[in-house]
This record gives C-alpha cells, sequence and structure tokens, in this order.
C-alpha cells in the first residue's frame, strides 16, 4: 500500500511539475525565423509598337487608289503581318495616285482577283532594307517579291538614284516615306507591270491627241507685218504681173514689125 501510495505521489508530483508555466515557458519551442524578404518581380516588358500601315498611307502620299486595292484583295493584312514581324520585317514600293492615272482605265478592269492580288504582293519584298542597303541588294539581281520567285525585280543604284526594274516599267524612289526597322515604305512615280501579268505592250494610257491646228494658221491667214493674206498677196501679185507682162509683148511686136519693114525697104 506505501509502495502504490508513493508512485501515485510521484506521478501527480510529475502531473504538477509539467502543466506549471515556468516548465511550458522552459520547454517552449524557439520562434521561426523570418521569412525572407524577395524582391518585387519586374514589371513586363511593354509590347512593341507597329507600324499601322493603313493610317500611314492614308495621311501620306497620296496613295489613295494603292491603299483602296490592298483593302480589296486583302493584301494589307498579308503586309500588316510582315510588318509586325520584328525579325525580318517588309519593304513596300508604293505608287502615287498619279501612277495609276498613268495607265488605261481598263488595266485593272481586266485582270482577274488572283491577278490582281499578285500585281500588289508584287510591290514589296518580304525584309526590311533600307536605302543604303539598296547598293549592296542590286548585286542580288533578281529579287524575289511577295508575290513569288518568279516576280522578281531588278534593283539598281546608281550614285543614290535607284530604280526598281520591272519587264514594262522602271520606275524610281522618289522619296522614303517611312523607314524604321521593320517597315520601310517608299514611294515610286510608276506602278510596277510584271511580264506574268502582262505579257503584251503595257498598259499605259494612249497619248492625247494632237491640238487641232488654229484657223490662223491656214494660208489664209493675215501676215503679222501687213494684216493681209498669203492668197490675197498671190492675188495681189498675179494683178499686177500681168500689165507688165502684155507691155513687154506690144514692144516685141512693135521692134519685130519695124524690123521686117527695114529689110523690105
Amino acid at each position: 500500500m506505501k509502495l502504490r501510495s508513493g508512485i501515485f505521489t510521484v506521478a501527480m508530483l510529475a502531473i504538477a511539475v509539467l502543466s506549471s508555466p515556468a516548465f511550458a515557458q522552459k520547454t517552449k519551442s524557439p520562434p521561426a525565423p523570418p521569412a525572407a524578404v524577395l524582391p518585387p518581380s519586374p514589371a513586363p516588358a511593354p509590347a512593341p509598337r507597329h507600324v499601322d500601315l493603313a493610317d500611314l498611307l492614308s495621311v501620306a502620299g497620296p496613295f489613295h487608289t494603292f491603299l483602296d486595292y490592298l483593302q480589296k484583295t486583302n493584301v494589307l493584312e498579308t503586309f500588316q503581318s510582315k510588318a509586325n514581324d520584328t525579325k525580318e520585317g517588309i519593304t513596300m514600293f508604293v505608287p502615287k495616285d498619279s501612277a495609276f492615272a498613268a495607265l488605261r482605265t481598263t488595266t485593272f478592269a481586266n485582270l482577274t482577283s488572283d491577278q490582281l492580288k499578285s500585281l500588289m504582293l508584287y510591290h514589296a519584298l518580304p525584309k526590311y532594307y533600307s536605302l543604303a542597303e539598296f547598293n549592296k541588294l542590286s548585286s542580288l539581281n533578281p529579287v524575289a517579291t511577295f508575290a513569288g520567285s518568279q516576280y522578281t525585280l531588278n534593283l539598281t543604284d546608281n550614285m543614290g538614284s535607284i530604280r526598281i526594274k520591272s519587264m514594262w516599267s522602271n520606275p524610281k524612289i522618289s522619296s522614303s516615306v517611312y523607314s524604321t526597322r521593320p517597315v520601310a515604305v517608299y514611294e515610286v512615280d510608276k506602278v510596277l507591270l510584271p511580264m506574268q501579268i502582262f505579257k503584251s505592250d503595257p498598259p499605259l494610257a494612249p497619248a492625247p491627241a494632237p491640238a487641232p491646228a488654229d484657223a490662223k494658221t491656214s494660208d489664209d491667214a493675215p501676215s503679222p507685218a501687213s494684216g493681209k493674206s498669203a492668197s490675197a498677196k498671190a492675188k495681189a501679185g498675179s494683178k499686177s504681173a500681168s500689165p507688165r507682162a502684155g507691155v513687154s509683148v506690144a514692144s516685141y511686136l512693135a521692134v519685130a514689125v519695124s524690123g521686117g519693114l527695114m529689110m523690105l525697104l
């Protein structure tokens, strides 16, 4: 009984010690280290600003005719997608409205939709080229266009005068509309006309008919000096010559008759 009572007393003392605040404070687990402070994540890079070709062509130029055909054939979407490609870029040759006006009015009306699309694609290279790069680019002639490897151009750079030769036209670059990688837009003074589409004579507008001759330039026109017409002068000259001709003949007859009489005598 005494043993059991002693064990019970020891157990109770142990419980009392373990449950006391002092013991709990001594055996409390150490505090966790403060969390590491991470640097703020960097802000995302802004998306590259792409050139809107429709806006560019609508305010420059005038390039309204070319822009209308680009939109009609959906080639504008192809060019815009390439313009957004910062790796390769695009180089466009854009004719002015006056260049289209120099063609026959039926030039594009007689083309199929595929031909018209190829014609628009023919006015661009699938890579960005600055003006300074055309000198080296000319050594690679013929240069393939967006229309395909069979639709090529020959480029020449003669002391800064750059020409883009197709089969039926040889336009020159008039000015640089926009040239910042990856987009280059150059103004040309003629429409590029490939042989694959225009197999016969170039579709140039006929030359204007010569102006009708002015009535004052005819034979009856008055002379600036006298105000009389040439025909009137001719008539007057013939009238004045007639009397002189008559006098000369009469004199001759008189001399002949007198000579004959002298011989008879």
